[in-house]
């Protein structure tokens, strides 16, 4: 029996780039994430680069009647929703595509790439002047400090020279530019949105690593792939700024260089969603099915787990209402949901901050028998504290705490305050050692 089809229709995003061998930038890491983000990516392939995670050994630009022969390819048979434009190199291939972006009504989003990561050089000079015009048919460009220096004669070294280099690029006909400020030393990264009315400063916490390769690449297409979905410009921008922060951090350990940021890594994350669900769910029956009541808090117990690429509590999988001590024992109130836990998640992302392969987490009662217990468990206890009427610890506290324990941590303890009781928060990589962990503390503690 044959089956009807069911096909779907998502966006359309054209890429205009060049070729990386080594799959971390330029149309590799185009195409993976528009179909990351749920678009059906086209390209046109502009120059063919020899590269990898150490650097461009080599490249070779295509002619431009094979450029315009792709360009027309795509555009005759696709109704294209979104244009980004990557590596172009020569002046002659600018121009070109400056000609095809203007002749479609699609949103164009231009990434000025000029220097690679690795500090290759993949724009010819004399092709510098070129971008003016594309930049005028833009509706959005991405520049880096160095690209906006090169376009606009202005040094970025802050939000407020960033906010001038973007007013330039305005003025030249873009009708946005975002200025991206990962170059500019401090904490924080600063990307800095124009446009013609307006000024939006994205900040993220910095992430310590040089795997940045394809950033750009990934940022530009993020953006042009949620603009194809129809976000306004400052939506698409901020979820695309979101999605490279969680993609330099959770970067791709491959290659003999620093690696790659990860394109996929929503995807992947989404796919966590429910094979972590269902491990909190098995820790829970565990902990029923053993009876951990002396380890219940009076306020209630609750097991988290966090996907590997979790960033915040509604990012981890938790019980409703917390498990509980019953006549019989103890017994979850609800379900297990993404979002059911805030001050047990804030502690687990904390010490995830410490150590990146923890992921899942349960609270338990702080008393003179467990505290007694804590020497059975297999590594370090970090000891904070909170100020007295706050809810927990700040990430600040539980991460100097993990500092200062030196190995990976096994447990944080909360000493409580005034109006709260202390708490143990065991700690795991995986689920089956958060199980062994807490019934380690179980038994110890019934012995003291």
């Amino acid at each position: 029996m044959t089956r009807n089809p069911a096909p779907v229709a998502p966006p359309v995003v054209l890429t205009v780039a060049g070729s990386d061998s080594g799959g971390g930038a330029g149309i590799q890491a185009d195409l993976k994430t528009m179909e990351a983000g749920g678009a059906f990516g086209t390209s046109v392939v502009t120059s063919v680069t020899a590269q990898n995670t150490t650097g461009v050994e080599s490249t070779h630009v295509l002619p431009v009647e094979e450029i315009e022969a792709q360009a027309e390819a795509v555009l005759s048979d696709f109704d294209v929703a979104a244009v980004k434009t990557g590596m172009l190199a020569t002046g002659e291939v600018i121009d070109l595509v400056r000609e095809k972006v203007a002749a479609t009504d699609a949103p164009a989003v231009v990434d000025p790439v000029m220097v690679a990561t690795s500090g290759d050089r993949l724009l010819e000079p004399e092709a510098e002047a070129a971008y003016e015009d594309l930049v005028a048919a833009s509706t959005l460009v991405t520049p880096n400090t160095d690209e906006a220096e090169v376009l606009t004669d202005i040094e970025v070294t802050d939000s407020a020279s960033a906010q001038q280099a973007g007013e330039a690029l305005v003025e030249m006909g873009a009708d946005a530019a975002l200025v991206k400020g990962g170059h500019v030393p401090g904490d924080d990264v600063v990307d800095v949105l124009v446009t013609a009315d307006s000024v939006e400063s994205v900040r993220h916490p910095r992430v310590d690593t040089e795997a940045t390769h394809g950033s750009g690449c990934t940022l530009s297409s993020a953006i042009a792939t949620r603009l194809a979905h129809g976000d306004d410009l400052s939506t698409a921008v901020r979820t695309g700024i979101d999605l490279l922060a969680r993609a330099v951090r959770y970067n791709l350990d491959v290659g003999e260089g620093p690696g790659a940021v990860h394109h996929m890594v929503a995807v992947r994350d989404r796919a966590e969603h429910q094979p972590t669900v269902e491990r909190v769910a098995e820790l829970v029956d565990q902990f029923v099915t053993r009876d951990v009541s002396p380890l219940v808090p009076d306020v209630g117990m609750n097991v988290v787990g966090a996907t590997p690429y979790a960033e915040v509590p509604t990012e981890c999988a938790a019980v409703e209402g917390k498990i509980t001590r019953t006549l019989d024992g103890v017994a979850p109130n609800r379900g297990v949901r993404f979002g059911a836990s805030t001050t047990v998640a804030r502690t687990l992302l904390a010490a995830r901050e410490f150590d990146a392969e923890l992921q899942f987490a349960v609270n338990c009662r702080l008393d003179a028998d467990t505290e007694g217990a804590l020497d059975a468990l297999d590594g370090a206890v970090a000891e904070c504290e909170a100020t007295d009427g706050a809810d927990a610890p700040t990430e600040q506290a539980i991460r100097e705490a993990l500092d200062a324990s030196g190995d990976r941590p096994v447990a944080v303890v909360d000493r409580g305050g005034t109006g709260r009781v202390g708490t143990v928060t065991l700690l795991a990589a995986d689920s089956a050692a958060l199980a062994d962990r807490t019934i380690t503390l179980l038994d110890a503690a019934s012995e003291e």
